[in-house]
C-alpha cells in the first residue's frame, strides 16, 4: 500500500473514484468544474493516490486525495468503500499533512457530526489532531459539513 503522485494518465480513474462517492458529496463526474479542477491538481501534483493491489491500466486507484499548498488545505479525499477501514485513508492523510505546511493552520471541509455517513471521516481527521473549526454549507449531496483544522489558532 504505497501512495503515489498521480499523473494525468490516472483520469479515469479518479472520475471512476469520485462517481463511487459521488452518493457522500454530489455530482462530479459530469461537472465541467471538477473535471477542471481535477486535471490540474493532476498536472500540478498535488493529487495523490493508492492503487489496487492488482494494478494494471485497466483497475483503478482505491484512494485519492488532492491538497492546495497554497491554501494549506485537503480538497478532495475519498477511499472506495471495498478499502476502507484498511488504513488506506490513514496513509493518504499522512502523506498529504507531510506536504502541507505544519507551522500553518490546515484546513478540510469535511462531514459534520450530524452526518452518520461521515463518522469515520471524522473520527479519521480527529485522530490526526483536526478539531471543529466553523459549520459550513450542506453539500450538493444534501448532507452537512463543517470545516476543521489543525494547528488551529
Amino acid at each position: 500500500m504505497n501512495v503515489k503522485i498521480s499523473s494525468t494518465t490516472d483520469y479515469q480513474m479518479w472520475l471512476s473514484l469520485a462517481k463511487e462517492v459521488e452518493p457522500l458529496f454530489g455530482p462530479m463526474v459530469n461537472e465541467k468544474e471538477f473535471q477542471y479542477a481535477l486535471k490540474k491538481a493532476l498536472n500540478n501534483k498535488r493529487a495523490y493516490c493508492i492503487y489496487s493491489e492488482e494494478h494494471t491500466p485497466s483497475n483503478s486507484i482505491v484512494g485519492g486525495i488532492i491538497i492546495s499548498k497554497a491554501l494549506n488545505e485537503i480538497l478532495w479525499f475519498a477511499v472506495s468503500s471495498a478499502y476502507r477501514k484498511k488504513g488506506y485513508g490513514r496513509k493518504l492523510l499522512c502523506t498529504a499533512l507531510l506536504k502541507l505546511d505544519k507551522n500553518r493552520v490546515i484546513t478540510v471541509q469535511t462531514f459534520d457530526k450530524s452526518a452518520t455517513a461521515g463518522t469515520a471521516a471524522r473520527k479519521l481527521f480527529q485522530d490526526f489532531g483536526f478539531i471543529d473549526s466553523q459549520t459550513s454549507n450542506i453539500n450538493p449531496a444534501g448532507i452537512p459539513t463543517i470545516i476543521m483544522c489543525k494547528n488551529c489558532p
